[in-house]
Formats: C-alpha cells, sequence, structure tokens
C-alpha cells in the first residue's frame, strides 16, 4: 500500500496554538440544576449564605448551660454549687427562661442556648443533690466553653463557595446546610465518540484471529465522564466512508467535542483524515512530534473542536489528556487542572528517538536514601496497561537521544498525589507471583509490581529500590539457584519451584535436541536481563535461530507466539504451558525465590508474606495447585 505523508508535522505547543484559534473552548451556556443532581456539577456562579450557621447559639454536648464566671475555681475537692432552674432545653426548642446569676439550666446537644448562658458544663463534670435542686460543678469552663455561637462556621452573606468548583460531597453538604436547593451550574459538554476501524470488536462480542477489542471507546468514555462531561459513545465504525460520513454528521448535531478514534496515519485505508478533511475549516494539524502520539489529526467544524486520536490506547489516552482534556475541562467551567511533578532519578538507561518529544511512563518507587527511583513501563503506543499502572511520565526533549541510568528527571504525576505501595516487588515476573499479590492486597496492602528480569530486580535490591526481588538464577560455580548470588546486604525468603521447559504446539512430537537441529523453526526468545534468557543462552550455546531477536517479556507472550504460530518453539513455564494447550518438555526445575534487602525484612507487608508462604497455608495450597512446588 503506498503510504501518504503527513501534512506538516509540528512542534506540540505550536500544533495547540493553532487549533486553539479556531475552536470555541469557552464555558458552555449556564442551566440551574436541583441540589440531588448537583454532585460532581461545576458551579457557574459564586454561592453566597443566606443564613448564618449555625442560626443560633448551640449547644455542643449534653449538659448545663450556664454563666462562666459562676463555675470559676470548681475543682473536683472544691465543687461550684448553682441552682438548677426548672424544666430543661431540648433541641429545636427556643428557650423562654433566662439563666440568671448562681444558676443552670439541663439542655441537650443541639439545643439553643438561653439568654444570660455564655458557656455549656458537660455532664460528665456535674453532680445532682438535694433532690436534684443542686447542680454540683466540678469542673470550670470558659466563656464559649462547649458552644458554638450562630455566625461562626457561616456568617449570612458570606461566600461559600467560588464559580468553577467541582461540586464533590463536602460541597454540596456546605450548600445543604445553608437551605440551598438549587444552583446554577455550567451545562456538562458533550462530548461524541466514534470508534473505527474493520478489526474492532466490542468487549463481549466473539473474538476471532486478526481482531481486537475496542478498548479506546472504553477508555475516551470514561476519561470525559471523570473530567465533568457527559460522554456520547456512538459505536464502533467500519472502513466505510459514507457510513463514518453519515456519523460524524449525526454527531456534530450534537455535541461540544467530536472524538474518533484510529485511522490517522494517512494509510489509504484510513478514511478519518479524508473525512474530517471536508469539514470547513476542516484539519488545522496533522502530525505533532511526540511519541507516543504523532500521528494526531486536531480539526474543526466551525468552531466545533473535532480531533482524530490514533488507534493505539497509549498514544490516543496520551493525546487526549495531552490536547483535548485542556479544552474540555474549559468547556466544564473548570479551572485549568495544575499536573503535580515530583523529583526522581531514572533507574534504567533509556534511548529516545531525536526529533521527537516522548513522554515516557515509568512507575515510582522510594529507595534507602529517601529519593524516587523512575523506572521506565512498556513503551509500544499499543500497550492498554501500561498507562493504567504507571504513576507517571517523563518528558524527553525533542533533541535528547540517550538518558543515562541515574540521571535525574522531573515525573509529572498521572493522579493527583502518588499512592507509596506497602510492597514493591522489582524482578521476574511468574503466573504464581499474581497469586502472591492477590494473597496480600486481601490483607489490605497495597503492592506495585515492575517487571524488569532477576538480575534487573536484584540490582534494584542492591540500591535499596524494592522490599522483594524475585529471582530464578542459577550459579554456574556452585549449581544451586540464587543464595550464592546475593551478596552483602540481602536475605534470601524461600518462594517455591517451577519447571521451566522448552514448548511447542501439541503437534509437534520432535524432542529438543531435534527442535534445535532444525534451521527452519522459528524460535521465540526472552528480554535480556531475566532468568529465562539465562537459561536460553545456555541451552543455545551460541546459536542464534531465526526469531532469537524477539524479546518478549513474559511467559504469556512466548506462549501466544507459539499457540498462534507465529514462533515454533519457545522457553517458558510448565503452569503457562499447560493454560495454553501447549506441548512441555522440561529442561529442568528451578528456584522462584525472593531476595529481601536486610533493612526491609521486618517491614509489615514482608513479614505478612513470610506469614502467607508458612507451609501448609492457604497460599501454599493455592500454589501447589496451580503446580509451584514446596519450596526445599
Amino acid at each position: 500500500m503506498r503510504q501518504q505523508q503527513f501534512l506538516e508535522v509540528l512542534d506540540r505547543d505550536e500544533a495547540e496554538r493553532r487549533w486553539h484559534a479556531v475552536i470555541d473552548a469557552s464555558p458552555r451556556d449556564v442551566e440551574e440544576v436541583a441540589l440531588a443532581e448537583a454532585l460532581g456539577r461545576v458551579l457557574a456562579e459564586d454561592v453566597r449564605a443566606e443564613v448564618d450557621v449555625p442560626g443560633f447559639d448551640r449547644a455542643n454536648m449534653d449538659g448545663f448551660a450556664v454563666r462562666a464566671e459562676d463555675t470559676f475555681g470548681a475543682t473536683e475537692e472544691e465543687p461550684v454549687r448553682l441552682a438548677r432552674n426548672p424544666g430543661h432545653i431540648p433541641t429545636g426548642v427556643a428557650p423562654r427562661a433566662e439563666v440568671a446569676a448562681g444558676s443552670a439550666t439541663v439542655i441537650a446537644t443541639g439545643g439553643m442556648l438561653p439568654r444570660g448562658a455564655d458557656a455549656v458544663v458537660p455532664v460528665e463534670n456535674t453532680d445532682l443533690e438535694d433532690a436534684d435542686a443542686v447542680v454540683v460543678v466540678r469542673r470550670a469552663t470558659v466563656p464559649g466553653g462547649a458552644v458554638s455561637f450562630a455566625g461562626t462556621d457561616v456568617g449570612c452573606g458570606e461566600t461559600i463557595l467560588f464559580a468553577g468548583t467541582r461540586l464533590t460531597a463536602r460541597e454540596t453538604g456546605v450548600l445543604a446546610a445553608v437551605g440551598r436547593d438549587r444552583v446554577a451550574a455550567v451545562r456538562r459538554p458533550r462530548v461524541a465518540i466514534l470508534s473505527t476501524g474493520d478489526e474492532l470488536v466490542q468487549p463481549g462480542e466473539a473474538m476471532q484471529p486478526g481482531l481486537v477489542y475496542d478498548s479506546n471507546g472504553r477508555i475516551l468514555a470514561d476519561a470525559v465522564r471523570e473530567l465533568g462531561a457527559e460522554p456520547l459513545f456512538l459505536g464502533a465504525f467500519r472502513d466505510d466512508e459514507a457510513a463514518l460520513r453519515r456519523a460524524l454528521g449525526e454527531a456534530l448535531e450534537g455535541a461540544d467535542v467530536v472524538l474518533l478514534s484510529g485511522g490517522t496515519s494517512k494509510g489509504e485505508g484510513d478514511l478519518n483524515g479524508r473525512v474530517v478533511a471536508e469539514l470547513e475549516p476542516g484539519v488545522v494539524v496533522h502530525g505533532v512530534a511526540l511519541k507516543p502520539g504523532k500521528p494526531i489529526c486536531l480539526a474543526a467544524r466551525g468552531s466545533t473542536p473535532v480531533v482524530v486520536l490514533p488507534g493505539f490506547p497509549t498514544s490516543a489516552v496520551f493525546t487526549f489528556h495531552e490536547f483535548v482534556a485542556p479544552v474540555i475541562r474549559r468547556m466544564a467551567g473548570l479551572h485549568e487542572g495544575r499536573r503535580e511533578r515530583v523529583a526522581a532519578r531514572l533507574a534504567l538507561r533509556t534511548v529516545s528517538e531525536r526529533g521527537r518529544t516522548e513522554y515516557l511512563l515509568v512507575g515510582l518507587v522510594g529507595d534507602d536514601a529517601g529519593g524516587l527511583a523512575a523506572y521506565p513501563m512498556g513503551r509500544g503506543s499499543g500497550s492498554v496497561t501500561a498507562f493504567s499502572r504507571a504513576d507517571g511520565f517523563v518528558t524527553i526533549d525533542r533533541n535528547v537521544e540517550i538518558v543515562e541510568a541515574d540521571a535525574p528527571v522531573e515525573v509529572t504525576l498521572l493522579g493527583r498525589a502518588l499512592e507509596v505501595a506497602d510492597l514493591v516487588v522489582i524482578g521476574s515476573h511468574c503466573a504464581g507471583l499474581d497469586a502472591i499479590a492477590g494473597a496480600l492486597l486481601g490483607e489490605g496492602f497495597r503492592v506495585k509490581i515492575l517487571a524488569v528480569g532477576s538480575e534487573g530486580g536484584l540490582a534494584a535490591a542492591r540500591r535499596g529500590e524494592c522490599d522483594l526481588a524475585p529471582i530464578h538464577l542459577l550459579d554456574p560455580g556452585t549449581g544451586r539457584y540464587n543464595e550464592p548470588l546475593l551478596g552483602d546486604g540481602l536475605r534470601l525468603l524461600r518462594g517455591y519451584t517451577r519447571s521451566q521447559g522448552v514448548v511447542t504446539r501439541a503437534d509437534e512430537a520432535r524432542d529438543v535436541a531435534e527442535l534445535l537441529a532444525d534451521p527452519t523453526l522459528r524460535m521465540v526468545n526472552r528480554n535480556r536481563g531475566s532468568g529465562t534468557r539465562v537459561l536460553i543462552d545456555r541451552l543455545l550455546e551460541g546459536r542464534r535461530p531465526p526469531g532469537f531477536a524477539h524479546e518478549p517479556r513474559s511467559h504469556y507472550a512466548v506462549a501466544a507466539a507459539v499457540a498462534q504460530k507465529r514462533a515454533d518453539w519457545g522457553v517458558t513455564i510448565e503452569t503457562v504451558a499447560r493454560q495454553a494447550g501447549l506441548r512441555f518438555r522440561p529442561l529442568q526445575p528451578e528456584h522462584y525465590d525472593f531476595a529481601v534487602p536486610e533493612a526491609r525484612w521486618e517491614r509489615p507487608a514482608v513479614r505478612a508474606l513470610r506469614r502467607l508462604l508458612e507451609p501448609d497455608s492457604p497460599l501454599r495450597r493455592e500454589l501447589e495447585a496451580a503446580g509451584f512446588g514446596a519450596a526445599p
């Protein structure tokens, strides 16, 4: 297929400037909404209280309304005695009798303080004498003690909420407290979303080879809702130009913003850009010097924003938050969101592409020096999970090619605040590790897992960047797993045994030696630094069969490559091979253990894990049922 070129690849800021010059991102019109429907809405005007809160001098405790000066000097040893006034003051009743000097009146929490009184003595600091006619005060109070005076929380005429405030339960509670049953709110922007592509099926529909589930539609709809706007998901459309043109026209009739997902690369099969170009003024920007997100198309019909987002999930999410989210926020009447940034150091050397600003997703972990280490996450534009698991991103300038390990970086957080995990796990991933993480989560611990391979995990443990480093490394000198490689400052927590082996499809009966001897067979490798890669290199003895450069980062990816016939053989663990229906040829049993920094051995989450891994525990039984043997 002949590939057409981008119209003009622009700098990010210039692309935004050109687009904003033609669109209308001003707040939408104002509408009045009932308080019961106001949660999540954005105020269109300041709200002033029309009453005092509290509206009267109010008792904060059960006790006696008194003149504070009558209690001065009262102690347990020398109490003060006051005459008890007849009656009592319940809530919701205005008292009629005044509290005279030397007297006290029973009052309930929330009751209206009577004239003459300026304090409440809590009931627990009093006794009654002389047939309850005398109040014995055993602790002095002060003016205002246990009392909220009228207007001390909110004064009549005071501004309690400002325009641009997005209402949460806290704000709606304040509105209720001042008696507001309706508020003026900015109309929610309506954002139409169209997923496009012949390869898309919706979640719940039958899957076939070559198709993918439409995750972008769900991601974008919920991202729009999080911003306070109203998503209008119109469905997924096949690459039919006439149908797409009709759908776009319908979307533009009722929406403030229109988003199309997919079809931005200007290839002959991609129709979105061609259809959007027919609008007036049409395409304003097609191509921005970003990674991920280069193919984004920024357009308009009149002053209505129209955006064609890249089809790959990570690209779509990044470009949505970079270009579209600020526009929706402004339309919703929200102030520009301030992104929180934290200082960190990059844990691994990273190579970037010169000429494009790169947003590098990272996971953050604390080190023993009190700083943060940023671990790069998956960098593929098609990654669905990388964005959900990342803590933030590092912006790599378009003129930078290499960022060295330990280089200082600034991380823009994806959430409002960084959540610190109770247990940071960096190292080799395994299906059994998922069961372990689930057990810890069930006990209330937050777990963060970064899969970087056994060698990367061991290095992280030595630097004090994790609580747990899962490893399965054979020491060639001793023939023993893991323990000889720890070094000072690390302790070994025994995990379990598992079997690694060569897998093929079920109809392949040849043994390992025959598979290795056939030069026509394609292998699937594993990433460098993983324990499985060490085993593969030893197995190959320097040979580089076809497929050697294909280095996925998980056992599941290896199984998928073989099952889908993109490779003929690979090395993975027996549990994953069995799940995928592959033929498994064991190479050797190995120990999957955990290196733990000595300083972190007694941390609560590590102690909990040690308990969970005890013999005959529920977790042990779950692991053994999945095919993982007991630790020796």
